[in-house]
């Protein structure tokens, strides 16, 4: 067998559209919440893929469920239904308010099912021009045309124009700004119940439960977009579980597969023969392959052991972040839920969380940005304690940096 081609960081900028622009290391191989680089440099993973790795790297229950199905059935197209898909579309049903789910492959995808369903509802009400979708401004819904139009951050949008039209932007947790808009031509609302790419935002209860009656009010779908809040990722296995208030559709992807790409749009019987037979499709979404790797990292999370855990670690981040800052005085605010974790830097560092993200990779942990303001951790919903100990070591020495 031929050796691999011998590959460095520099020939990504040979050969890659220059759409991102990655660490200067090349993480070759994981395991548990520990990575290492192409020089076995290792680095403790506090980022999780940006909330995907949700056990982590190289789970066995991921790892079997992955190996045991390729040795059977990769793929059969949307021709054909298989086991996987079907065994999955039973737990996501049975353990969340939907009845039926679309299966594709991302967060985008999902959220774009979302949105032509609700297009689709409105054009079936009956109701003339009854097309219109509410969305928040700092949202993040994706990165196709559609979606990246109903995000509320227009340096991603705005070099695509013409976009989209009948997308109304108003101020996230601004119920009275939301109740302006919101009318009989309003077909939905998309909102996420944590702005995770927007700073790490809860959304108020209240907020959400104005959303949920306006809704009902005026005839319009509410989609709760839990691409990176979904699956155990704040301590709930959806995070509308912890508000109280029930979405007419939900997205999810990220932590889904624990790594693998696979997404879902989930919605209740009253909407869903809306997209009847050729309305809507996908080549590859609800495959054998992914089907089963999500299927056993759903079943894993879905657990009070692994739930409960997820609430435990977020208050043993807190106490060592809180211990952290006192010492430092770097962060204003420390939010989110679960491990979804926003720390939001004072105003003399304003600008500065790639820079500590940067150091951080020097220092050998993996963290996220959520804006110019705000570092974002989003690890292993399973990562053990002494990672967490020794990863807040890490990053003490990254912000000492700062400090200088």
């Amino acid at each position: 067998m031929e050796q691999p081609i011998s590959v460095t960081r520099s020939n990504f900028n040979d050969w890659m559209v220059p759409v991102f622009a990655p660490a200067n290391f090349i993480p070759v191989r994981g395991e548990g919440s520990r990575i290492w680089d192409q020089e076995n440099k290792e680095y403790i993973d506090f980022a999780g893929g940006i909330a995907v790795n949700a056990l982590g790297h190289a789970h066995p229950v991921a790892v079997n469920a992955l190996t045991e199905q390729a040795t059977k059935l990769w793929h059969v197209g949307n021709g054909y239904t298989n086991e996987p898909v079907l065994r999955l579309a039973k737990q996501l049903t049975e353990n969340t308010f939907a009845d039926k789910v679309f299966f594709c492959n991302s967060g985008a995808e999902a959220n774009e099912a979302a949105l032509k369903l609700a297009r689709k509802v409105g054009l079936d009400s009956g109701v003339a021009g009854k097309s219109g979708i509410v969305a928040f401004k700092n949202a993040f819904h994706g990165r196709t045309l559609f979606t990246v139009s109903a995000g509320g951050q227009p340096k991603y949008s705005q070099d695509f124009a013409p976009l989209p039209n009948g997308i109304n932007h108003v101020a996230f947790n601004d119920l009275e700004a939301a109740k302006a808009v919101i009318n009989e031509q309003t077909c939905a609302v998309i909102v996420e119940p944590i702005q995770g790419e927007g700073g790490v935002i809860p959304a108020d209860i209240e907020f959400l439960k104005g959303l949920r009656a306006l809704c009902d009010e005026f005839g319009a779908l509410l989609i709760f977009d839990e691409v990176q809040t979904g699956v155990g990722r704040t301590g709930a296995l959806y995070a509308y579980m912890n508000t109280g208030v029930i979405p007419d559709v939900l997205t999810t992807a990220k932590a889904l597969g624990g790594g693998f790409p696979v997404g879902a749009m989930l919605t209740t019987d009253k909407f869903a023969p809306h997209f009847s037979v050729g309305t809507h499709g996908t080549t590859y979404g609800g495959n054998p392959l992914a089907s089963a790797v999500a299927g056993a990292v759903f079943e894993f999370i879905n657990t009070p052991e692994v739930l409960e855990g997820v609430k435990h670690r977020h208050q043993y981040f807190l106490d060592a972040l809180n211990t952290l800052n006192a010492e430092h005085q770097i962060f204003e605010e420390i939010r989110g839920q679960g491990l979804l974790i926003g720390c939001v830097l004072k105003a003399e560092y304003a600008g500065k969380a790639k820079d500590i993200t940067t150091w951080a990779g020097e220092e050998g942990l993996l963290a996220l940005i959520a804006g110019p303001d705000v570092v974002r951790f989003t690890p292993s919903l399973i990562i053990p304690e002494q990672d967490i100990d020794e990863g807040i070591a890490r990053l003490k020495r990254a912000l000492a940096k700062l400090a200088k």
